[in-house]
């Protein structure tokens, strides 16, 4: 009885860049548990590459043109929940890193990453794990570990505000708020742009992170 060949990874590479997806297939294409299932250039094309070929982790950069990268992460969340997205960036900028894992990223790497790093962060998002390049894990645990200014605005939050605060923690729409706290869409709106100016901050992914980080998500 013949022992049977464990599946390997599909994997689909979106960069704008030719150069940079070309070093990346001649790489992987070479490991025994990777398979390059497609390519795209900008994050709509990938999601029509993705549609039809279903990756289980997609390699994404975050800025290129059409659709960036964090926008095409939060539409693959939507449309393709069962794969893993990997951010991939030249930058680490605390904005761009907290929007892309807000949008669903599984894990955010840098472009200097070694080819063994993006190969094993390919295996540990199908894994289910968060990869992290070390430099952006030191970001994030620097940010929770900020300490909290006492003027920070939360102080000035209603208890009503504070519910909204949660939800966006949860990642809820405008829409979803409304129905969870009986009000209308609008009135969540209103809410949201009143939380924004108190606390102020810029917008609705920096509001979930400081929830998480006040312990109110």
């Amino acid at each position: 009885m013949t022992e049977q060949t464990p599946a390997r990874i599909r994997v689909m590479l979106v960069d704008d860049h030719v150069v940079v997806r070309s070093g990346l297939r001649a790489f992987l294409e070479l490991l025994p548990d990777i398979e390059i299932v497609g390519e795209a250039g900008d994050g709509s094309e990938a999601l029509a590459v993705g549609r039809r070929v279903a990756p289980d982790v997609v390699l994404m950069d975050l800025l290129m043109p059409r659709m960036d990268g964090i926008t095409a992460i939060a539409r693959f969340r939507e449309e393709l929940p069962e794969t893993e997205v990997v951010a991939m960036t030249s930058f680490i900028e605390e904005e761009k890193v907290t929007a892309a894992l807000e949008a669903g990223a599984a894990g955010y790497l840098l472009k200097d990453a070694t080819a063994d790093e993006v190969a094993a962060a390919i295996r540990s998002a199908y894994e289910g794990n968060m990869p992290l390049d070390p430099a952006v894990a030191r970001l994030l645990a620097a940010r929770i570990r900020r300490p909290k200014d006492e003027s920070d605005g939360s102080e000035q939050l209603t208890d009503r505000e504070r519910d909204v605060v949660r939800l966006l923690g949860r990642g809820l729409s405008n829409k979803e708020i409304a129905t969870e706290l009986f009000i209308t869409e609008r009135t969540a709106r209103t809410y949201v742009s009143n939380i924004l100016g108190k606390l102020g901050l810029a917008s609705r992914t920096q509001v979930a992170l400081w929830a998480v980080e006040h312990h109110l998500a």
